[in-house]
């Protein structure tokens, strides 16, 4: 007899309390099944809640409660741990510091029950740049400040769609900066946190990396700049040297539009927009930013704050229920690759199982 799955315990930071953040939570479990997946514990307030169940309909269908701590949260329900006394005052699509330090002090007490295991794992909801600046936020994005917490050097920005894998080298810098911050060091460092996130998060034995080059056309031999000749080549030879199976650097270009990224099970890019602007021309709405090199699972929708259509009931839960199947999934492979050690067996997580299916 197949004993029941419990469903994961998912901490949900708020996001920008102006945006369709709390909204895409709620429509994710407007499908009951979804509770089978996943627990949810969301930290905001209750008027927020209140307001996203009134704007998509679901104040009388979805079940809700407030919660004193983690602990007490409770099954087929979205729980709520109130991070202030007073009800957030509606702003929608406005970027002010006070939506920044209320994004942010929902991620900082999600974040202290994940380190103590109170959650399982964390998905966070979209943050607006600029708000976070204007509150006292030292970080670009979640994805430096959760390596900050964590006492880690290095993280990797994971796009994840499906057998749709893009990696970010260069992260959130200008792109003036790319070429500067771009060294073979830097390279080398992502792509082994590619290659052990996909062998250790997705279980994929022998992952099969590519390498993007920098230039257009990468350079032509030398004809439109030197980066991929002195920097990335040499990465590209010193991976494969230790035994990875990494190529490159391909044209950015050609490489998506031939389909060759269907011949890999990631993809490493230079810099933000290069991996990006193909990811989500291909997967927008469905895709997941995963922070791989993490000790803890945390994911993400790939959609931003959606400022432009806040407050009307037009937030899609699409992207954020992928980002728990996710998130579940890469705990479950965690765990399978700790009881088999270095050779796990090829676990497909890219097949969703029949059920899983059926509760999208």
């Amino acid at each position: 007899m197949v004993s029941k799955k419990n469903p994961t315990l998912v901490g949900f930071s708020a996001g920008d309390p102006n945006g369709i953040g709390i909204e895409a939570i709620v429509r994710t479990f407007e499908d009951s099944r979804m509770f089978l997946e996943a627990t949810p514990i969301l930290y905001a307030t209750s008027n927020l809640v209140e307001v996203a169940l009134e704007i998509t309909g679901l104040k009388d269908s979805l079940k809700w409660a407030v919660i004193e701590n983690a602990e007490a949260a409770k099954e087929n329900q979205l729980n709520l741990i109130s991070i202030q006394e007073e009800p957030w005052p509606l702003d929608w699509g406005n970027v002010t510091a006070e939506a920044g330090g209320f994004a942010m002090t929902s991620l900082e007490r999600v974040v202290q029950d994940l380190a103590a295991t109170k959650v399982e794992v964390l998905v966070t909801a979209p943050i607006h740049k600029e708000a976070m600046r204007k509150s006292a936020f030292q970080f670009p994005g979640h994805t430096e400040y959760l390596a900050n917490m964590a006492n880690v050097d290095e993280v990797l920005m994971l796009l994840v769609a499906g057998d749709l894998r893009v990696g970010i080298c260069t992260g959130h810098i200008a792109l003036k900066d790319v070429s500067t911050a771009l060294k073979s060091d830097l390279i080398v460092r992502k792509a082994q946190l590619m290659h052990d996130a996909l062998l250790k998060d997705f279980g994929i034995p022998n992952p099969r990396i590519a390498i993007l080059g920098l230039n257009p056309h990468a350079s032509d031999n030398g004809l439109m700049g030197d980066e991929e000749s002195q920097i990335i080549s040499p990465a590209v030879k010193k991976l494969s040297e230790s035994g990875k199976l990494v190529l490159g650097p391909y044209a950015a270009d050609g490489f998506f539009g031939s389909g060759a990224h269907r011949q890999f099970d990631g993809v490493l890019a230079m810099y933000h927009d290069q991996g990006l602007a193909p990811f989500k021309a291909m997967s927008f709405g469905h895709g997941v930013n995963y922070t791989a090199g993490l000790p803890v699972v945390r994911t993400s929708p790939d959609h931003g704050t959606g400022f432009d259509i806040a407050g009307k009931g037009l937030a899609s839960g699409d992207s954020t229920r992928e980002a728990i199947f996710l998130a579940r999934d890469i705990r479950s492979n965690r765990q399978e690759f700790r009881s088999y050690g270095a050779n796990p067996l090829p676990i497909q997580t890219n097949v969703r199982r029949e059920d899983d299916r059926d509760r999208r």
